[in-house]
């Protein structure tokens, strides 16, 4: 049977998911700018990827951890990348195989600008409702980095999100060089809560990614 303990340690804070049967591969899940670790997307995440598996990190990012509410700074987005290498490092002395990372919205964007920075932090990402670009300001896009990412991932995005239609995702996936996979989910927006969200899918091709040669 599966487990959930609280993660405490080396600047890292989060809720540690052990599978029932242990595997080897691991992921790390961070949230969107208004939430924590125990947002409702995350823990589902988490239920489901342990349930086939692997053991799962929800963390709290530095910046939740210095405040209980309220969204981050652009000033210290640095220091929350820093907080997933952190989070990435604890997780493979739990997981001695490939190590994935993602997260909800701005914890996914995140995980994308370090995986830009350095492909070997992670296997393959999975970005949950990535925020495309502010509601109402689609010239605003947060693709700039998307050229340099050479980790394969997982795009999970409602049809509905005001951060992104589902034809604007597919041109920016576009931009990636390395391998990737759009899963849209019908009828849900960017919290993913409602529309039928069938994790087997989205567990199926994270686990079938591979680093581009």
């Amino acid at each position: 049977m599966s487990s959930r303990e609280p993660f405490s340690g080396d600047g890292v804070r989060g809720v540690l998911h052990r599978p029932g049967i242990p595997g080897t591969d691991g992921l790390v899940l961070a949230h969107g700018a208004g939430g924590n670790c125990d947002a409702p997307v995350l823990v589902a995440a988490a239920d489901a990827f342990c349930g086939a598996g692997l053991a799962v990190l929800r963390i709290d990012l530095p910046f939740r951890q210095r405040r209980p509410r309220g969204p981050p700074s652009p000033h210290t987005a640095e220091e929350d990348r820093a907080g997933l290498r952190r989070a990435v490092a604890a997780m493979r002395k739990i997981a001695p195989g490939r190590i994935f990372l993602g997260g909800h919205s701005y914890g996914g964007r995140q995980a994308t600008l370090l995986a830009a920075e350095d492909p070997a932090v992670a296997a393959g990402l999975l970005l949950l409702s990535y925020p495309l670009h502010p509601p109402d300001k689609p010239d605003s896009l947060r693709t700039r980095h998307f050229p340099q990412l050479q980790t394969p991932g997982v795009f999970v995005h409602g049809t509905t999100d005001p951060f992104g239609t589902t034809d604007e995702m597919q041109g920016a996936v576009a931009l990636i060089p390395a391998p990737t996979k759009l899963i849209p989910v019908e009828g849900t927006g960017h919290d993913l809560k409602r529309g039928r969200l069938d994790w087997r899918p989205v567990i199926d091709a994270l686990r079938a990614t591979e680093k581009s040669r």
